[in-house]
């Protein structure tokens, strides 16, 4: 590539572009690379050369992540869901493919949950950076899909984002984080398109969790299909946890929250609102236990029954709502 043609301002075909860069990170410049791929760039973008642009950026997003580089390759990564936007690029199957492709590229290297036999210092730094480096994989990942489902609901997807990027988002939040929280799990998941994953990964977070946190993460799960007026999902996601949990000869998490969960959803399949007020009274103390759950029952009320919330979006589950709602998450 020629000083000389970069100065005049034609730019080269992208795929020139992309091998140039590529081996200046298999050189081990990781750093330098990286900056080139911004520069480079920002010319196409500038010069509305959109396709060529995406195609550095995603081949850059995957040889950094290729090489061990997390937060460069995640950079590029948000860089191109931030050109999809610019260039106007619609949600659908190929660009779609395209996300999915950076997607897979983000290591998938599990972190114990609960961390025992530590004899010695030397476990104990390997560990710390074990757990860091899990955070930044995590946080760049997330931060890339984030960008993606903001993208695709503003695109042509549904208006809560791409089904199959949430569920890209919930499989590895799950599958990686460090300092694991169902509650984003449980928010992407019903966002998903598949019950049945969703049921393994609650199923596979029964026989690792601390005990009383199995019933409440099968709970919140219901909870939330049935928040998006989704009772089918709630229905076949807890018949599936109990064909899972049987195939494995294991007990399901019976509980009174469990069978709160169990009447509630038999009551909504009718005109039932005084047998569901009746219900919310009677497992009061089971449901205190986790203070969204009672914002979760007020936004089925006005998803079932038409019931007006007095404080829309308020409370705790309010807040994570709106937070969820800002940032993607």
């Amino acid at each position: 590539m020629s000083r000389e043609r970069i100065k005049k301002g034609v730019l080269p075909p992208a795929q020139e572009t992309q091998e140039k860069l590529e081996k200046i990170v298999d050189d081990g410049n990781y750093y330098g690379a990286q900056q080139m791929y911004k520069t480079f760039t920002a010319r196409y973008v500038s010069a509305e050369r959109y396709d060529e642009a995406l195609d550095i950026l995603q081949s850059g997003a995957c040889t950094q992540l290729k090489n061990g580089q997390i937060t460069c390759g995640s950079e590029l990564a948000v860089m191109f869901v931030e050109t999809l936007v610019k260039g106007k690029y619609p949600y659908n199957e190929d660009n779609l493919d395209r996300v999915r492709s950076i997607y897979k590229k983000f290591p998938q290297i599990s972190v114990p949950q609960h961390l025992q036999h530590l004899e010695d210092d030397d476990d104990m730094q390997q560990l710390s950076h074990a757990l860091g480096a899990a955070k930044t994989r995590v946080e760049g990942c997330s931060s890339f899909l984030k960008a993606a489902i903001r993208w695709s609901a503003e695109s042509g997807a549904p208006r809560s984002g791409s089904p199959e990027i949430h569920a890209m988002l919930a499989e590895y939040i799950y599958s990686e984080s460090p300092d694991l929280d169902m509650a984003k799990v449980s928010f992407h998941s019903v966002r998903g398109n598949d019950a049945n994953k969703f049921a393994s990964i609650l199923v596979n977070f029964t026989g690792k969790c601390y005990p009383g946190e199995d019933d409440l993460a099968i709970a919140r799960a219901v909870l939330m299909y049935l928040s998006l007026g989704n009772l089918r999902d709630a229905n076949y996601l807890m018949d599936e946890i109990k064909n899972q949990l049987e195939s494995k000869n294991l007990e399901f998490p019976h509980s009174d929250l469990t069978q709160f969960i169990i009447y509630l959803l038999r009551t909504l399949e009718r005109d039932a609102f005084p047998l569901f007020r009746m219900l919310r009274q009677k497992f009061k103390s089971s449901l205190e236990r986790e203070p969204a759950f009672d914002e979760l029952l007020d936004v089925i009320a006005e998803k079932f029954y038409g019931v007006q919330r007095r404080n829309p979006l308020q409370g705790m589950f309010g807040d994570i709502f709106k937070m969820m709602g800002s940032e993607g998450l």
